[in-house]
């Protein structure tokens, strides 16, 4: 009887624990257990007497869609926002972008040469003896086609450079230049040769206008600007400058001293040509046109100056030379014969030189990869 009621004491603390325990587990206001959004389905159990839940699913309610875009998108830079987006048709877009490397050929017409040959030597004493362009003379140009290769690539969609080689040519000493006549004034005089060349090398930036301008022919052409700088090698070449005057040296009507010069004829200039390195500079404005195939093509306008054209100073001249007879006066029959010989005189660090600068309209192609 005593180990019952002992037994009975330990039942009964051995059930009351658990109940105790889960009494004293914190319970916070308003809390409310979880639902499972997809409970495990239930497991069919077949006893004696037990009947089957019912278990009611509960789901997180449904996202409201989308409102659908239907119809055509709108073109490249249409303000038109359909639910709440900007739409591009990839194609477009992709046909306005400057990407990648390219390399380009070009080839224009020279509008206008500007600058001319003038002689540094003009005020050189006895300057006047050697036949050369004392007074302005500008260039002769034939037929200028400059030719331009360039190697770029694009920074971005609105910038890009390139490093660009240009040659220039059709260019030379004119025909005709005006020399001094010994007393203060000047002459024409006749020149052959001189063909002058330029071959500049430049770095060159581009940049395209239509963020300002907008979209020329849908988009077709745009419109851009460039800048650059580098160096011109420009070469003369050697030229024969012929005056064919008659220089007096003594007065006419004086005495004709036996042996003494008297007078100079036909005078022979022959000039050295030589090149020199310049600093070069060129500006360019124009709209670019998309082709198939990742070609490209530039219609420009561009000015380029590409610094000073000088010889190498060395003139060497020949020259008929005649003397007093000693009969009569100067002037008179028999009073002068000519020299046995003809007088060449050389000269160094006696240039000609002057500015170059070009004004050219052309196209340039340019293949993109």
């Amino acid at each position: 009887m005593k180990f019952s009621r002992i037994f009975a004491v330990l039942t009964a603390v051995a059930v009351g624990l658990p109940c105790g325990a889960r009494a004293n587990y914190p319970v916070y206001p308003g809390y409310q257990p979880a639902v499972q959004a997809y409970p495990a389905p239930p497991v069919n159990v077949q006893m004696a007497g037990y009947q089957q839940p019912v278990v009611t699913q509960q789901y997180a309610p449904a996202a409201a869609q989308p409102a659908r875009v239907t119809g055509q998108l709108p073109p490249v830079g249409s303000n038109a926002n359909i639910a709440g987006r900007q739409y591009y048709r990839p194609a477009d877009f992709d046909r306005l972008a400057d990407s990648g490397l390219y390399i380009g050929l070009s080839v224009g017409y020279t509008i206008s040469v500007a600058g001319g040959i003038t002689a540094d030597y003009a005020r050189q004493p006895n300057a006047w003896f050697v036949p050369g362009a004392f007074a302005q003379a500008n260039y002769k140009t034939d037929t200028v086609l400059p030719l331009q290769m360039s190697v770029g690539a694009a920074i971005n969609n609105d910038i890009r450079v390139d490093f660009s080689y240009t040659r220039y040519g059709g260019i030379s000493y004119p025909d005709h230049v005006r020399s001094s006549d010994g007393m203060g004034g000047f002459i024409d005089v006749v020149a052959t040769g001189g063909g002058i060349t330029a071959s500049a090398t430049m770095l060159n930036l581009y940049y395209n206008l239509d963020s300002y301008t907008g979209y020329i022919a849908g988009g077709a052409l745009r419109p851009y600007v460039g800048v650059g700088a580098g160096i011109s090698t420009n070469t003369i070449s050697d030229y024969l400058v012929y005056d064919n005057s008659f220089y007096s040296e003594v007065p006419v009507g004086t005495p004709s001293p036996a042996g003494k010069l008297t007078a100079i004829s036909d005078i022979y200039a022959y000039h050295a040509g030589g090149t020199m390195e310049q600093l070069a500079y060129m500006l360019e404005g124009g709209v670019t046109a998309e082709l198939e195939g990742g070609l490209k093509m530039d219609f420009f306008v561009r000015y380029s100056g590409l610094g000073k054209v000088q010889n190498s100073g060395s003139i060497v001249v020949s020259q008929t030379e005649w003397l007093g007879t000693g009969i009569g006066n100067i002037g008179g029959a028999g009073a002068e014969e000519m020299a046995p010989y003809d007088s060449v005189f050389h000269y160094t660090n006696w240039r000609e030189s002057g500015n170059l600068s070009m004004l050219d309209a052309g196209v340039r192609l340019r293949l993109q990869f």
